[in-house]
């Protein structure tokens, strides 16, 4: 054998070798971190699927390139069912509400971030949350992922749901999966699943991490709990007045904790008649009583933002999933970008849920009715106390829960779309049990203002309360602006 047969000989063992460990690189699934835009076919899956033209389509037929160019429809739809669901869910609100709402998204995001070309996972800023791309095999069509992920995340965030709530998401899924799926290869839908359902089980066992919320949503109203007592202090007169989660301060947060946040004392309680603190119970009764006898804006004001009433309406926190998904569809957002305000979104309202909560058991304010009862009017009744089985909600009124899950939406609708808001809130349209017509805001700001104080007409907090829930939620709403989920340079 001449040297140069010989040669041959070993450049072609060569590069049957190469070519081989070419082959079964491919079959390596990609990391976030390794996932490069230029793979991105086929709703942004890596390459793979049928490359026969003539069978169904795999992701190599470049329709879908990414996130970016995917419509909204599948992150409206499933909000829009989680509004219905939440509506039934008891025993939530308002902060496991809030904490699922946070989780749910969380899950959305992290399952599309791969084919999210401008940002980066949260795992890299949230202590614990961790990833695995392990279940990312083949191709993935982003729809189809996420809608396997929304509805597993549904299922197990919302709580004590009758059968016929629960089974709509199923029905959902999939009608879904159905319309996602034409076109596309079994092996593609498949992959696809596996990845969103991976996600979601990823996120769902770093929730349960959180020892604190897993135990107190479980016992929201824990009989071990007593209010310490005191002059003005916030008591219950009643088995279901019990206090509604005490101990939510523990809770995990995602941003900022209410360690980081501040807060401003309530006025000093008292029962001179001349003093600021007194006249701000009377303002609670005159402007409740004369919200009902009128019957015209006050009290539409007052029934148009209550969200407090389980079986009748959602909750304080999904109030501002139902805006923000009407200013999805109203600014016709994308994909990238809806999941993205609604990452922000779920984050501004946990964090906010467990300052809050956490100050409202601090200084144990009372509600206004009790004071009014014992000093004004025996007789005062609100206006939530016809919708609800008793006057109040079950826990101390300072600072606002519905002021500052109004501000902290509101500071991040403000960064993502400008302050001008021109904005018709439709949450309730339609209703006819209690005072739901629309209502047309040109700013966020007023639109949260207006959420805030309309507990005073509806005879449920006092000015000082809302005042200081709009401030807290906007500091959350600060911080939560200055969590940067961008790829540097994008």
């Amino acid at each position: 054998m001449n040297y140069n047969r010989i040669m041959l000989l070993v450049m072609l063992g060569l590069m049957s070798f190469f070519m081989q460990s070419c082959s079964e690189d491919t079959e390596t699934p990609l990391t976030t971190d390794s996932f490069s835009p230029t793979q991105l076919q086929r709703g942004g899956g890596q390459n793979g699927g049928d490359q026969n033209n003539d069978g169904p389509r795999g992701d190599n037929d470049n329709r879908q390139s990414s996130i970016a160019n995917l419509d909204n429809s599948i992150a409206v739809q499933w909000s829009n069912l989680f509004l219905e669901l939440d509506r039934y869910s008891l025993g939530m609100r308002p902060n496991a509400t809030a904490r699922a709402i946070a989780y749910i998204n969380l899950a959305a995001y992290e399952t599309a971030i791969p084919g999210m070309q401008g940002f980066q996972s949260n795992s890299r800023a949230i202590p614990g949350l961790r990833i695995s791309d392990n279940n990312r095999r083949g191709a993935v069509d982003w729809q189809v992922a996420l809608n396997a992920c929304y509805a597993d995340v549904l299922d197990h965030f919302l709580l004590n749901m009758p059968d016929a709530q629960r089974a709509k998401i199923e029905t959902l899924e999939s009608s879904l999966e159905t319309e996602l799926s034409e076109d596309i290869n079994e092996r593609t839908i498949e992959d696809s699943k596996s990845w969103g359902a991976s996600v979601a089980a990823q996120i769902i066992e770093f929730s349960q991490t959180d020892q604190a919320a897993e135990e107190q949503i479980l016992e929201p109203q824990p009989l071990s709990y007593e209010p310490p007592t005191g002059d003005g202090y916030w008591t219950y007169s009643a088995e279901q007045e019990r206090a509604l989660f005490p101990y939510w301060e523990s809770v995990r947060t995602f941003v900022i904790s209410p360690q980081q946040t501040t807060t401003v004392p309530p006025m000093a309680y008292s029962e001179d008649p001349s003093s600021e603190y007194f006249q701000q119970m009377q303002e609670v009764y005159e402007s409740n009583n004369q919200a009902r006898e009128e019957d015209g804006e006050s009290l539409w004001i007052a029934e148009f933002w209550s969200d407090d009433v389980e079986n009748l309406m959602f909750s304080p926190p999904a109030r501002q999933i139902s805006i923000a998904s009407q200013l999805i569809s109203d600014q016709d957002l994308n994909l990238e970008e809806s999941l993205h305000l609604l990452l922000k979104l779920g984050f501004s309202l946990n964090d906010a849920a467990v300052s809050t909560w956490k100050y409202k058991y601090e200084y144990m304010v009372m509600r206004p009715n009790v004071f009014i009862h014992e000093f004004i009017d025996p007789s005062y009744q609100t206006n939530l106390y016809r919708l609800i089985p008793w006057p109040n909600p079950t826990f101390p009124g300072y600072p606002s829960g519905h002021s500052a899950f109004a501000s902290a939406a509101a500071g991040v609708f403000i960064n993502f779309f400008g302050p001008e808001a021109n904005f018709t809130d439709r949450s309730h349209e339609g209703r006819t049990e209690f005072r739901g017509q629309p209502r047309t805001f040109d700013t966020f700001e007023d639109m949260a203002k207006e959420n805030g104080y309309s507990r005073v007409p509806l005879g449920v907090h006092i000015n000082i309360d809302c005042t200081e829930g709009l401030r807290l939620g906007y500091e959350i709403s600060n911080a939560i602006n200055n969590y940067d989920v961008r790829r540097q340079g994008a």
